[in-house]
């Protein structure tokens, strides 16, 4: 550990972006695992209407933070843009507490918090722009951290916003807390985040860019990892609804289960980050693929919020390496423009996002939550080897 705390000491744009995305995670950590609960629930959107709010907000998100990466290259800042975007998060979460309905939350949701969560890829280019100088292995790290910073978040709020609405009628005040946080993580990038440039590269035509990243060999890849990123988005949306509806749980179990996976996850990612340094990405992605499986198909047939909670344990294992490993992957494949690179990130939680939605409605439809939770873990399991088989197509080539 003493190697991650010399760079933080070391650059203070690594300091103030993890400041910043720890502050994003407390963000949306405070309201994403109520989110599906109090839409259907409480604001009284059918399942397929909050699966479509999901895909039109992923596909916002993505073009909003494609277009940030372009102006970040072009200009070599992120400061400016970042103060732009998080501004949005204090009022997407704040509108939606102020005037909670079903036309609120679609609204503020495709809208201005689609803006605001482009905040992570850009925090993540930020980042890159220095990394590109660093050696692999403190690249890794500090791409690690990152990440952790972010499952901090997660371990920590979750469980508190639980413990603060418990007894309440509604969970809507998450919202206000989200705000909160969104308005101290848009303080920390105006007076935290120094503009420190990258070297200035020929400047390249927005078109070719484009072409960059609609080559099929990269959008075969992007494929991959969106399928098995769709798990994390589809098991956000039916972990509450089974807790709280055939498992007989309460909301503030919601809390104490995404903090106890993002605590693990904390551990784990470490562990995953020393288990890849050989670049054995992909079959590690395929090993956590398999094991995210084995955890939906045990919620899906929970009865009793225990059963939820021991399945939580291999859920913790799997999820840091289905959240962290891909964050490098992707950032690799276009090395020489760190915003554009980070863009991938936006793309990948696009097609995440709306193959999400899609298995989210789909499922619902043909058998319940139980059955969306389980073909969206084989979907992912379907991607890790759509991946291995991608590169070791490569690999023959190059041979």
């Amino acid at each position: 550990m003493g190697k991650w705390i010399a760079l933080l000491r070391r650059y203070p744009v690594v300091r103030a972006s993890a400041l910043a995305i720890f502050l994003y995670g407390f963000a949306g950590a405070a309201t994403s695992p109520y989110q599906s609960m109090v839409a259907i629930r409480e604001l009284g959107l059918s399942d397929s209407g909050y699966a479509a709010i999901g895909l039109v907000a992923s596909l916002g998100y993505v073009v909003m933070a494609i277009a940030a990466g372009f102006l970040s290259d072009k200009f070599h800042s992120y400061r400016g843009p970042l103060v732009f975007v998080t501004a949005f998060g204090i009022l997407g979460y704040g509108v939606i507490f102020a005037f909670p309905s079903p036309l609120t939350f679609a609204v503020a949701t495709i809208g201005p918090l689609a803006l605001f969560h482009a905040t992570n890829s850009m925090l993540f280019g930020a980042v890159r722009a220095q990394t590109d100088r660093f050696e692999p292995e403190d690249a890794r790290i500090v791409n690690a951290l990152m990440r952790i910073m972010v499952s901090l978040a997660w371990v920590l709020v979750p469980g508190i916003v639980g413990l603060i609405l418990r007894g309440q009628s509604s969970m809507i005040w998450a919202w206000a807390i989200s705000a909160g946080f969104a308005a101290l993580c848009m303080a920390t990038v105006a007076f935290g985040l120094r503009d420190d440039a990258p070297p200035v590269t020929r400047a390249r035509p927005v078109l070719r860019d484009l072409r960059v990243l609609m080559g099929p060999g990269l959008l075969g890849r992007v494929l991959g990892v969106a399928l098995i990123s769709q798990v994390l988005h589809v098991n956000g949306a039916v972990l509450p609804l089974i807790v709280t509806g055939q498992a007989g749980g309460a909301p503030e179990d919601i809390g104490f289960l995404v903090g106890l996976v993002a605590a693990l996850e904390v551990v784990f990612m470490i562990f995953w980050a020393w288990a890849v340094r050989g670049h054995q990405t992909v079959p590690a992605l395929l090993i956590g693929s398999t094991l995210y499986l084995v955890y939906l198909g045990a919620i899906a047939a929970a009865s009793a919020p225990w059963q939820v909670y021991v399945a939580s344990l291999i859920a913790g294992f799997a999820a840091a390496a289905l959240v962290s490993l891909p964050i490098s992957y992707l950032l690799d494949l276009i090395r020489d423009r760190p915003g554009l690179s980070a863009s991938l990130l936006s793309v990948n939680m696009f097609l995440g996002g709306a193959l999400g939605a899609a298995v989210f409605a789909i499922g619902t439809r043909i058998g319940g939550y139980g059955v969306t939770a389980i073909l969206s873990g084989l979907l992912g399991v379907f991607g890790a080897a759509l991946l291995y088989a991608l590169e070791r197509r490569a690999h023959a080539h190059h041979a």
